[in-house]
């Protein structure tokens, strides 16, 4: 997301807030600086400790407040890719009908679109009489390094 696309998706972040009637303390707005800076999908510890290299009070129960507001606005999307944590995508509401890979092994996930994929979508729905609102792709699998060396010298144990 480009940066006036940034600007603009936390200023509609604000908004929400703003119309929820939630302050906009200093953890919060550190968490959403956070948030609209990364183009990386992140879990909540992610989050957590990444909102605390701005401001140390950033507290896990805010993080946690905080992210289902996000979601509820429609800006991230949260996402379950079979681990016990959710992964969370900041790229949502630029581009809201993105796939994934993901790597079993490092976590790494990759976003990509498909001309050949939206086809074969509108094909389908087409011929079963259904409107796409929304579409998601996940594949799972184990990215190159493993291949190479044998091992993911990305994997975190």
């Amino acid at each position: 997301m480009a940066l006036p696309e940034k600007f603009a998706a936390k200023e509609r972040f604000m908004k929400f807030l703003e119309e929820k009637n939630l302050r906009i303390t200093s953890q919060r707005r550190a968490i959403v600086d956070t948030v609209f800076e990364t183009e990386e999908h992140f879990t909540a510890e992610q989050l957590l400790d990444w909102s605390r290299k701005k401001d140390q009070s950033v507290s896990r129960a805010t993080v946690y407040r905080t992210l289902p507001l996000l979601t509820e606005s429609g800006l991230v999307r949260e996402m379950d890719f079979g681990k016990d944590f959710k992964f969370y995508d900041p790229n949502y509401a630029d581009h809201p009908n993105h796939n994934h890979i993901i790597c079993q092994d490092c976590d790494k996930i990759v976003e990509f679109e498909s001309e050949k994929i939206a086809k074969i979508e509108d094909e389908i729905t087409h011929k079963l009489g259904f409107s796409v609102k929304t579409q998601r792709l996940q594949i799972t699998g184990s990215c190159d390094e493993l291949k190479k060396l044998g091992a993911c010298t990305k994997k975190s144990c």
